[in-house]
């Protein structure tokens, strides 16, 4: 039996839990052999090698803990082959039904009885939650010892929690064990630790960096614990961090409290770390809401108002109804109230328990604001949209972002300028918008005059097929050039990125943090007054091919996120989040946020929504960890799974990062970058302008001769019930999640299998006829289509002019929208007859947004002329589903006498009034006491691109 190859694995998870199980059969392989007088050195050396491969991470982790390991190979060594077997056994056991969370843990193996019995665990999982602490301490074994029985004396049966410790002696181990083991809750540093371990640290390289961010050797020990504690902070932010110092607690705690939960007297005891430890838990695993609405549910009530459903009482008694408490269950409609008092809250306006779950998540993701939305991140990306923008304000926006962010600027009444993503044409499909597209429109509309009207940039991170920003670098040149600039970025496919130490660096919040506290420091401002003195007077072409820094006396960290939880962590349908890292919130936006919630939230939200978002944080904050490196490691060894099996290879594989994001925006070079070792992908991560999430997979299917859809839908859902979201002409996508479990990977790669089975019989029984038409079918799906098309601009009609009659390409969808309403005005045109019209040199302009889905990013909006290549590219499209478009009557488009009309009536914009004056209305209302305008970098004259980026701007 081979042992296990570290490589193979992206986690230590899966590694160390097939370990176990290949040293379990193989330990029993031993014994049997060894009881049968039969040659047992080659399993002996099997045995070893897998002993020698679990031994450097047992450490890490206090189940099974060194102690019991160490007797375990023993054991071994001494040729006790039987004893070591069903020891190996009762280990493993307990490692795979999680038995061991019960916290009966055996004490070290002192008799042949004890070694007889064990590590035996009570078979059930605890009812109380278990976790682990981590102590960081030079120690002995005996010191060690003394410290476990100390802290396990302080358990009550009361207690809400068990845990266990982990302790390790120097602050790279501590790093590697927070990596590591998903289990740690907490960490107590001490005063004596070593900086670097003593040990051979290798083995673990395959799945951790093995250091601290700074050398602590030449600090004292408090400096010392504060530099580990950033560290710690860095790598798991959700860890609760303890000190226990012996001199100067009062001072330590002074100048470090801000490092640590609590600081202690390690000369006074444990009693009361254990409380705190329990408590820091406790603390995170509140559910203010979730709880509320559980004990108000079990309350006797006389409903006197509206919902007859509340409490069940329309549906129990009922002779024809009543099946839905079978199907449901009594707990769902005992849960239901229109009340807002009772231990409850108003969504609306919040001062009990959804306040105080709100701020909760608020901590877990980053934010300084969280925002609670039950219909959905559609309504998430409309509430931001308005809150930010006012009639006539510019907006830069991908074209390919989610059908809600256009509807919401129709909403608002924004000008709108479109961004275009990269193509990838072989494939169907949009990538990422370049920094150079996003740079190029901003300094365009300073050089028109327009820049102190450009309020905000939305762009989806990641993208439906797993495209990822450099959230950070993006912002950071946007503000140099416009220094109040908002930004919003659509995460509905990325909350659980937090949960991930790589992943967490291209998140909105994470990275807004780090670019205040950037901007913030010195050695910034130092370095920023060199670039500003290299960069006066610098060409509009300069500023385009150089990274800019923003100028730290004037830029303003203003970040929105929006999350869908229910699609990537765990909540009811339509429960999202938004998040909000706004340092001019509080003066600016919260009165104009407070509106937009309202106008867009339900009076009457659905409870157990609210109530789903509150448990799904507490795991997030307690698991999700663990959650996200099982989600990754599922997707790559789908990924393998697919890509080494001789017969599937043949007919599909997972595209690569190298095929998904073209060489320019990739500077570290790395085609594959998880596959080739988590330290590869945290370089790509770092320099690389996209990057691809690991946890999507998009298969591409040409060579099978079936289109995406097809392939979906017939061989996928039809037949196995394998059920995906997206497909494109030649792929379809697959996303593993925090529920994916490694039997619903087999059972993909069995269903992949046998499709590829059959495929292959079907080929090679075809007919010379059969056999030409499916070698065309794999032709077409395998070259390019037609290229994919950019935004073709809007009409005339709708852009604004300035005095020249020159203008840029914001348009003013609303004006667009609304005018589509007079059906005198429209007309609807098949494609053949669009098609014909713009042959003829005239141009066709959409009324209606045109959006397939999925992906449901519209290819059309209103006020947009149609192009050859759009044409092209919805003909190309294999899903049934177009919102905008009705097959029996063709496209809604503007009649030319409409659009003569609207061209003749559009009053031009003014260059030195700033404000369109199409887009205001004929009163002249105050703007709202949210969106006062502070003078901006580079406004009005637009004289010179220096203003946007030199010295004291």
């Amino acid at each position: 039996m081979a042992e296990v190859n570290p490589r193979a694995y992206n986690s230590v998870w899966q590694f160390r839990a097939d370990a176990w199980c290949r040293l379990e059969e193989a330990s029993e392989r031993l014994a049997n052999a060894a009881g049968h007088g039969r040659d047992i050195q080659p399993l002996i050396d099997t045995v070893d090698g897998l002993v020698a491969q679990l031994r450097p991470y047992e450490r890490y982790w206090a189940f099974p803990g060194t102690a019991v390991f160490g007797q375990t190979q023993r054991l071994f060594a001494t040729g006790s082959y039987g004893k070591f077997a069903r020891t190996v056994a009762r280990i493993n056991r307990a490692l795979v039904t999680e038995s061991y969370r019960s916290g009966s843990l055996a004490s070290l193996i002192d008799t042949e009885e004890e070694a007889e019995a064990s590590v035996v665990l009570r078979p059930e999982r605890s009812a109380r939650p278990y976790f682990e602490v981590l102590v960081v301490e030079t120690m002995t074994e005996a010191q060690e010892r003394e410290l476990r029985e100390e802290v396990r004396s302080w358990r009550r049966p009361d207690d809400q929690f068990i845990y266990e410790l982990v302790v390790v002696g120097s602050g790279d181990e501590a790093v590697i064990a927070a990596r590591l083991n998903v289990n740690l809750q907490a960490c107590v540093i001490r005063r004596r630790f070593s900086h670097r371990s003593r040990r051979d640290l290798s083995a673990l390289a395959e799945f951790v960096d093995a250091h601290v961010a700074e050398d602590l050797a030449d600090h004292s020990p408090e400096e010392r614990a504060q530099i580990l504690a950033r560290s710690l902070a860095e790598t798991r932010p959700e860890l609760d961090l303890y000190l226990m110092t012996e001199i100067e607690v009062e001072d330590v705690a002074g100048r470090l409290g801000q490092h640590f939960r609590r600081v202690f007297h390690a000369g006074e005891g444990s009693l009361d770390l254990h409380l705190c430890l329990l408590d820091g838990v406790a603390a995170r695993y509140r559910t203010p809401f979730f709880s509320a609405l559980r004990e108000y549910s079990h309350r006797p009530t006389g409903v006197f108002h509206a919902l007859p459903i509340s409490q069940g009482k329309s549906i129990v008694n009922s002779h024809w109804i009543n099946d839905m408490v079978r199907f449901y269950g009594l707990e769902v409609f005992l849960a239901e109230t229109s009340a807002t008092c009772g231990g409850l809250d108003s969504l609306l306006e919040p001062t009990g328990p959804l306040r105080d779950a709100q701020e909760l998540a608020s901590r877990t993701f980053g934010s300084r604001q969280t925002y609670f939305v039950t219909n959905g991140t559609s309504t998430a990306n409309k509430i931001v949209a308005q809150a930010l923008i006012a009639p006539g304000d510019i907006v830069l926006v991908d074209r390919n972002c989610h059908q809600s962010h256009h509807y919401g600027l129709m909403m608002a009444g924004a000008q709108v300028t479109y961004l275009d993503a990269y193509p990838l044409n072989q494939y169907s499909m949009y990538g990422g918008v370049p920094l150079h597209e996003i740079k190029s429109r901003l300094l365009a509309l300073r050089d028109a005059g327009k820049l102190e009207r450009v309020k905000l940039l939305m762009l989806t991170n990641c993208t439906f097929d797993g495209i990822v920003y450099d959230v950070q670098r993006v912002m950071e040149e946007c503000l140099a050039i416009k220094p109040d600039l908002a930004f919003l970025w659509d995460e509905a496919w990325f909350a659980f990125a937090r949960f991930h130490h790589i992943y967490r660096t291209r998140t909105a919040m994470y990275s807004a943090r780090a670019l205040r506290e950037r901007l913030r420091s010195p050695e910034y401002r130092q370095g920023y007054e060199a670039y500003a003195a290299k960069m006066a007077g610098a060409s509009g072409s300069t500023l385009l091919e150089t990274r800019l820094m923003p100028d730290p006396a004037r830029a303003r960290v203003r970040v929105y996120a929006t999350q869908s939880t229910h699609k990537t962590l765990t909540s009811l349908r339509q429960g999202s989040m938004i998040h909000v890292f706004d340092q001019d919130f509080d003066q600016k936006v919260q009165e104009t946020f407070h509106e937009a919630y309202m106008a867009h939230t339900s009076t009457s939200p659905n409870y157990q929504v609210l109530a789903s978002l509150d448990v799904g944080r507490r795991q997030a904050d307690l698991e999700g960890v663990e959650l996200v490196q099982k989600q990754v490691e599922n997707a790559m060894q789908l990924r393998d799974a697919i890509d080494n099996h001789p017969l599937l290879s043949r007919y599909m594989h997972c595209l690569s990062t190298a095929e998904m994001i073209p060489d320019r925006f990739r500077p570290s070079a790395i085609d594959q970058p998880l596959r080739s070792g988590l330290r590869n992908m945290a370089t790509a991560w770092e320099h690389d302008e996209f990057v691809m999430d690991p946890s999507r997979i998009t298969l591409y299917v040409g060579p099978t001769g079936i289109d995406g859809d097809t392939f979906k839908r017939a061989e996928l859902m039809d037949r196995y019930g394998v059920q995906i979201n997206k497909t494109s002409r030649n792929t379809v996508l697959f996303m593993t999640n925090i529920g994916t479990t490694r039997s619903s990977v087999a059972y993909l790669v069995e269903v992949l299998v046998k499709f590829a089975h059959e495929l292959d019989d079907r080929i090679t029984d075809m007919g010379l006829n059969e056999r030409a038409r499916h070698e065309r079918a794999v032709q077409r799906l395998t070259n390019p289509s037609a290229p994919l098309p950019d935004f073709s601009g809007f009409h005339p009609a709708f852009l604004e002019k300035d005095g020249d009659g020159a203008s840029t390409p914001d348009g003013d969808v609303r004006r667009a929208f609304y005018l589509g309403y007079d059906d005198s005005l429209c007309e609807y045109l098949s494609s053949e007859e669009v098609e014909d019209r713009i042959e003829s040199g005239e141009q066709v302009v959409s009324a209606t947004f045109v959006t397939p889905y999925p992906p449901g990013f519209p290819v059309l909006v209103p006020g947009q002329v149609f192009s050859q290549q759009i044409l092209s590219f919805i003909r190309s499209l294999d899903t049934p589903e177009i919102h905008g478009y009705k097959p029996h009557l063709g496209y809604r488009v503007y009649t030319t006498k409409a659009l003569e009309m609207t061209e003749a009536h559009a009053r031009p914009w003014s260059r030195l009034g700033g404000e369109s004056l199409a887009a205001q209305p004929k009163s002249s209302a105050p703007r709202r006491s949210g969106s006062t305008r502070a003078p901006s970098v580079g406004n009005g004259s637009g004289s010179g691109a220096a203003q946007a980026v030199g010295p004291g701007q």
